[in-house]
């Protein structure tokens, strides 16, 4: 038992001092000692041609002007590199990608479900509900579900979908007639463009 405890120890050892021993891999840009191409064409940092000239000799020149030397473009025929401070083009790019994000919206898909037998008072709630998800931007799909018998009566479900759809006009667009699938029929509302939505 002590033997396979530390037969585990010694290897779970052996395991962090390879993580330890391992580069992290820079999947964005080459940059410095990295670059081994033999020759490059190099750009300022005002985005001036430098020329074609060796890795070396434009790490050094890197060095001088206290920049680093990045790989921007690996597939070109030399490499094209440029100087610039790294971290603060990182620092931007972090910004602006939080910057996109913040601003992007993420439209989700809410689901009102629906007998045919429904009554008035729950369908007007649901419609309700359904208007409030349109009006904060979002999809919404409706749905109803045939049970047993209720099969052979399709027409009751299409027509209370339509009628979901025009309560709902001011509000939303309706993307697709309803469509019957198993045992549920369904339509898509998306909200109204905000110009369409004030008329």
């Amino acid at each position: 038992m002590w033997f396979c405890c530390g037969a585990v120890a010694v290897r779970l050892t052996a395991f962090v001092f390879c993580l330890e021993v391992l580069p992290i891999a820079n999947t964005a840009h080459q940059i410095n000692e990295d670059i081994r191409d033999k020759e490059i064409r190099l750009i300022s940092d005002s985005g001036e041609q430098l020329g074609i000239m060796s890795s070396q000799e434009a790490l050094r020149m890197a060095e001088e002007q206290n920049l680093d030397l990045v790989k921007i473009s690996p597939n070109a025929v030399p490499p094209v590199c440029k100087l610039m401070d790294y971290g603060k083009f990182r620092f931007e790019q972090t910004k602006r990608e939080k910057e996109a994000r913040k601003n992007q919206r993420v439209v989700e898909i809410k689901e009102v479900r629906m007998s045919p037998s429904i009554d008035v008072n729950d369908f007007n709630v649901k419609v309700r509900n359904a208007q409030k998800f349109l009006s904060e931007g979002n999809r919404c799909k409706v749905t109803v579900r045939f049970r047993g018998r209720e099969m052979a009566h399709t027409e009751i479900g299409q027509d209370l979908l339509t009628k979901f759809a025009e309560e709902c006009g001011e509000v939303a667009v309706l993307d697709k007639a309803p469509k019957l699938e198993g045992r549920h029929m369904s339509i898509f509302l998306s909200p109204k463009p905000a110009k369409d939505a004030k008329k």
